[in-house]
Protein backbone atom coordinates (compact mmCIF):
# COMPACT_ATOMS: atom_id res chain seq x y z
CA UNK A 1 0.00 0.00 0.00
CA UNK A 2 1.08 3.24 -1.08
CA UNK A 3 1.28 6.49 1.49
CA UNK A 4 2.09 10.13 0.45
CA UNK A 5 3.71 12.47 3.02
CA UNK A 6 2.92 16.23 1.81
CA UNK A 7 4.41 18.98 3.94
CA UNK A 8 1.96 21.91 5.29
CA UNK A 9 3.18 25.39 6.16
CA UNK A 10 0.26 26.57 6.95
CA UNK A 11 -3.21 26.59 7.74
CA UNK A 12 -3.67 27.45 3.81
CA UNK A 13 -1.73 24.71 2.73
CA UNK A 14 -3.89 22.71 4.56
CA UNK A 15 -7.29 24.14 3.35
CA UNK A 16 -5.29 23.91 -0.38
CA UNK A 17 -4.63 20.33 -0.06
CA UNK A 18 -8.36 19.97 1.17
CA UNK A 19 -9.86 21.65 -2.11
CA UNK A 20 -7.68 19.51 -4.23
CA UNK A 21 -8.91 16.14 -2.98
CA UNK A 22 -12.53 17.69 -3.34
CA UNK A 23 -11.71 18.08 -7.24
CA UNK A 24 -11.61 14.44 -7.29
CA UNK A 25 -14.50 13.61 -5.11
CA UNK A 26 -16.88 11.17 -5.79
CA UNK A 27 -20.39 9.38 -4.33
CA UNK A 28 -19.80 7.78 -0.93
CA UNK A 29 -16.18 8.94 -0.45
CA UNK A 30 -15.29 8.17 3.04
CA UNK A 31 -11.89 10.54 4.60
CA UNK A 32 -10.70 9.60 7.93
CA UNK A 33 -8.61 12.07 9.42
CA UNK A 34 -6.58 11.27 12.52
CA UNK A 35 -4.07 13.60 14.51
CA UNK A 36 -3.92 15.16 18.11
CA UNK A 37 -5.68 18.10 19.19
CA UNK A 38 -5.03 21.26 16.97
CA UNK A 39 -3.13 19.62 14.16
CA UNK A 40 -5.66 20.46 11.39
CA UNK A 41 -8.35 17.79 11.07
CA UNK A 42 -11.20 20.51 11.38
CA UNK A 43 -8.91 22.88 8.74
CA UNK A 44 -8.85 20.45 6.25
CA UNK A 45 -12.88 20.01 6.66
CA UNK A 46 -13.82 23.66 6.48
CA UNK A 47 -11.61 23.76 3.03
CA UNK A 48 -13.16 20.46 1.56
CA UNK A 49 -17.05 22.05 2.52
CA UNK A 50 -15.81 25.44 0.93
CA UNK A 51 -14.70 24.06 -2.12
CA UNK A 52 -17.81 21.64 -2.12
CA UNK A 53 -19.84 25.37 -1.87
CA UNK A 54 -21.08 24.44 1.35
CA UNK A 55 -22.76 28.09 2.58
CA UNK A 56 -22.98 26.95 6.18
CA UNK A 57 -19.78 27.59 9.06
CA UNK A 58 -18.10 24.18 9.53
CA UNK A 59 -17.76 23.82 13.19
CA UNK A 60 -16.09 20.06 14.78
CA UNK A 61 -19.12 18.43 15.71
CA UNK A 62 -17.46 17.42 18.94
CA UNK A 63 -20.58 17.24 20.94
CA UNK A 64 -22.92 16.48 18.22
CA UNK A 65 -20.81 13.62 16.86
CA UNK A 66 -22.39 13.88 13.49
CA UNK A 67 -23.14 17.12 11.34
CA UNK A 68 -25.11 16.83 8.02
CA UNK A 69 -24.30 20.30 5.41
CA UNK A 70 -27.07 19.78 2.74
CA UNK A 71 -26.51 22.93 0.96
CA UNK A 72 -23.93 22.29 -1.59
CA UNK A 73 -22.66 20.25 -4.46
CA UNK A 74 -23.62 17.17 -2.45
CA UNK A 75 -24.15 16.49 1.40
CA UNK A 76 -21.43 16.26 3.68
CA UNK A 77 -21.35 14.29 7.18
CA UNK A 78 -18.66 15.65 9.55
CA UNK A 79 -18.18 13.15 11.82
CA UNK A 80 -16.14 13.68 15.41
CA UNK A 81 -15.90 10.84 17.27
CA UNK A 82 -13.14 12.23 19.88
CA UNK A 83 -16.22 11.76 22.65
CA UNK A 84 -17.55 8.88 21.22
CA UNK A 85 -18.94 6.64 24.21
CA UNK A 86 -20.60 3.61 24.45
CA UNK A 87 -21.72 1.30 21.88
CA UNK A 88 -20.79 2.36 18.11
CA UNK A 89 -24.24 0.36 16.99
CA UNK A 90 -26.50 2.75 18.77
CA UNK A 91 -25.06 6.01 17.62
CA UNK A 92 -26.21 5.36 13.96
CA UNK A 93 -23.14 6.16 12.27
CA UNK A 94 -22.35 3.32 10.30
CA UNK A 95 -25.91 3.88 8.43
CA UNK A 96 -24.33 6.68 7.40
CA UNK A 97 -21.44 4.72 5.12
CA UNK A 98 -24.97 3.31 2.74
CA UNK A 99 -26.33 6.99 2.56
CA UNK A 100 -25.17 8.81 -0.84
CA UNK A 101 -22.71 11.63 0.00
CA UNK A 102 -19.40 12.40 1.32
CA UNK A 103 -18.05 11.36 4.75
CA UNK A 104 -15.60 12.93 6.64
CA UNK A 105 -15.01 11.70 10.19
CA UNK A 106 -12.33 13.29 12.52
CA UNK A 107 -10.57 10.92 15.10
CA UNK A 108 -11.55 7.69 12.73
CA UNK A 109 -9.31 5.57 14.91
CA UNK A 110 -12.12 5.26 17.50
CA UNK A 111 -14.19 3.11 15.05
CA UNK A 112 -11.29 1.09 12.73
CA UNK A 113 -13.06 -1.66 13.19
CA UNK A 114 -16.04 -0.52 11.89
CA UNK A 115 -14.87 1.94 8.73
CA UNK A 116 -15.33 0.57 5.45
CA UNK A 117 -11.86 -1.43 3.38
CA UNK A 118 -11.81 1.38 0.50
CA UNK A 119 -11.12 4.60 2.16
CA UNK A 120 -8.79 7.65 2.53
CA UNK A 121 -7.14 7.60 5.68
CA UNK A 122 -5.18 11.08 6.59
CA UNK A 123 -2.74 11.38 9.81
CA UNK A 124 -2.14 14.87 10.63
CA UNK A 125 1.47 15.58 12.54
CA UNK A 126 2.42 18.99 14.70
CA UNK A 127 6.01 19.68 13.80
CA UNK A 128 6.26 23.37 14.16
CA UNK A 129 3.80 26.04 15.60
CA UNK A 130 2.14 25.98 12.10
CA UNK A 131 3.96 22.85 9.79
CA UNK A 132 2.12 19.98 9.96
CA UNK A 133 3.54 16.68 8.18
CA UNK A 134 0.38 15.01 6.50
CA UNK A 135 0.22 11.73 5.23
CA UNK A 136 -2.09 10.20 3.08
CA UNK A 137 -2.89 6.48 3.18
CA UNK A 138 -5.23 5.28 0.30
CA UNK A 139 -6.86 2.02 0.86
CA UNK A 140 -8.54 0.84 -2.46
CA UNK A 141 -8.06 1.55 -6.49
CA UNK A 142 -10.02 5.04 -6.18
CA UNK A 143 -8.62 6.35 -3.93
CA UNK A 144 -4.61 5.30 -4.84
CA UNK A 145 -5.75 7.27 -8.40
CA UNK A 146 -7.23 10.17 -6.43
CA UNK A 147 -3.41 10.30 -4.07
CA UNK A 148 -2.24 9.69 -7.65
CA UNK A 149 -4.49 12.50 -9.25
CA UNK A 150 -3.80 15.23 -6.57
CA UNK A 151 -0.27 15.18 -5.48
CA UNK A 152 0.91 14.87 -9.27
CA UNK A 153 0.26 18.85 -10.03
CA UNK A 154 -0.10 19.66 -6.26
CA UNK A 155 2.30 22.45 -5.00
CA UNK A 156 3.64 19.87 -1.97
CA UNK A 157 6.15 18.57 -4.02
Amino acid sequence: MDEYKIVSKSENDTIVLAQNIESEKFNKMVICLNGDLGTGKTVFTKGFADALEIDETITSPTFNIIKEYNSGEVPLYHMDLYRLEGDIKSTGILDYFDRDGIIIIEWANMIEKYLPEERLDIYFKAVEEEKRIIKLVPHGIKYEELCEDILSWSHFF
